[in-house]
């Protein structure tokens, strides 16, 4: 039997309390110090018995803050109460706050409810129909490790959680969805380039959409199974987004608003392009552009690979397969029929000290560093590289400087940035100690032994395991 608290009027519940490998032995949490106002709802949620420290140290005390930001979209914010775990800054990602609507005219409701076996739950509505139910579920916040489990129907419709070569419909029948940035080429069902923690859903009964973003920059699995879905998040807090559609239009335009709108790409993105690794020469890459025409297909951009590249650094050209004159030419001439150039950048920064690009960012201080304030040092296509720390002070100063010093030489009409998960061929900092100018012997890609995985860094393996499909956190990234 459900206990409930009123928000928002009083419902009776009736449910069942599906387990997880750490649920089932999680106290979960109770709430208390409830309060209301127009636009929102606030209590402390405080652990209901001993703390189960499964995959971490449960945290005893937390805030649930609810708001109701717009018409249609509800934010649900669990957070620990001392402010220790960690969220995203706004200025890292700006999220649109709202204005705040009176809850009594928003079309979801939100109420919570207390279960003995479970403990707190909470559901959320669009017209009588649940969209977003936790009751019945044990919420597990400890602080390498969270739950969150929200039934759905048996079969349903869910699109989204990307990004990872899977069907569009994404299989509700014990799935499991892993949201890590990995540098691998397209596994089916396993996790790859980037991670967006959203998804929309089809209710079948109304046909209608709803969507769920949950604000979180830690790895995590996201469970499909029968009759539930449920987030394992290795930290953080769960910083939740529920949009109430009804259309799946309406959920992206809703999503769009809270983290940004996507930026308008340019009409010639649209036509079609050609881009293949491996052409040898600039004048190959023109016999190719030559052959569209001769093939009377349309083309509207030439996109180029590393190989145009000196020795595959940033910014730079072979003199002798690309050199500059000739990528001009060749520029020049798609121009002049109304087609594009697109090249290829890495941000990872070849380490040696007559490359400029990378003199410069070592002098700017923009290179992303170790624990003793050493530099970082991996290996990508140049060999040793270093990569841009995005947070400091000097980067975007320096890198728009680079770009300049590139476009000056080229002025390309279109950048294809590449390997920016960050990746790097080995694991950690492979490069620190070694020489300046010491170029490892190719091939990088999979001859190097593992190093050491040393199991007590709780950092690079933390106690719960995400799919990731590696040996540790800082694999293929």
């Amino acid at each position: 039997m459900y206990f409930v608290v009123k928000a928002l009027g009083l419902i009776v519940l009736l449910g069942w309390a599906a387990a997880s490998g750490a649920s089932k032995r999680c106290p979960g949490y109770i709430a208390t110090h409830i309060s209301e106002t127009d636009d929102g709802f606030a209590a402390s949620l405080k652990l209901n018995g001993q703390p189960c420290n499964k995959y971490g140290q449960d945290i005893a005390s937390l805030t649930l803050s609810v708001r109701f930001d717009t018409s249609d979209r509800l934010h649900v914010h669990i957070s620990d109460t001392e402010k220790t775990q960690y969220q995203i800054p706004q200025w890292i990602v700006p999220l649109d706050k709202g204005l705040g609507v009176d809850k009594r005219h928003h079309s979801l409701e939100f109420t919570h409810a207390h279960n003995e076996t479970s403990g707190f739950g909470f559901k959320v509505q669009r017209d009588g129909e649940a969209i977003f139910d936790t009751t019945g579920h044990v919420l597990v916040f400890e602080d390498q490790y969270l739950e969150l489990t929200s039934n759905v129907a048996a079969d349903a419709n869910i699109y989204g959680l990307g990004e990872s070569p899977n069907w569009f419909r994404r299989n509700p029948d014990n799935t499991t969805i892993t949201l890590w940035n990995r540098d691998v080429a397209d596994p089916f069902g396993e996790n790859v380039y980037g991670s967006h923690a959203v998804y929309m859903e089809l209710q079948s009964k109304s046909a209608k959409f709803h969507g769920c973003y949950l604000h979180n920059s830690h790895g995590m699995d996201v469970v499909l199974a029968p009759g539930t879905v449920q987030y394992r998040v290795l930290g953080g807090t769960l910083d939740l987004y529920i949009f109430g559609g009804p259309t799946a239009l309406d959920v992206i335009d809703q999503y769009t608003q809270l983290v940004g709108r996507p930026a308008c790409i340019p009409y010639w993105a649209l036509g079609f392009h050609n881009c293949r690794y491996g052409y040898t020469s600039v004048d190959e890459v023109n016999q190719v552009i030559a052959n569209y025409s001769r093939a009377r297909i349309p083309l509207e951009a030439a996109w180029t690979d590393i190989e145009y590249m000196d020795k595959t650094r940033d910014f730079t050209f072979d003199a002798v397969n690309y050199p500059v004159s000739e990528m001009k030419k060749q520029l020049d001439a798609l121009h002049a029929r109304g087609q594009k150039m697109v090249l290829i950048t890495d941000p990872a920064i070849h380490v040696d000290d007559a490359y400029g690009t990378f003199v410069r960012g070592r002098d700017q201080d923009v290179f992303i560093k170790n624990a003793d304030g050493s530099l970082y040092v991996g290996q990508v296509w140049p060999g040793y590289t270093v990569f841009p720390d995005w947070f400091a002070a000097n980067t975007s100063e320096w890198w728009s400087d680079e770009l300049q010093r590139y476009f000056d030489m080229l002025p390309i009409d279109g950048m294809w940035i590449d390997m920016n998960e960050p990746a790097s061929f080995c694991t950690g900092s492979c490069g620190s100690n070694r020489p300046m100018n010491e170029e490892p012997t190719p091939p990088w890609l999979s001859t190097a032994p593992h190093r050491f995985i040393n199991k007590t860094n709780r950092m690079l393996v933390p106690p719960y395991a995400i799919n990731n499909h590696e040996l540790e956190l800082s694999d293929k990234t």
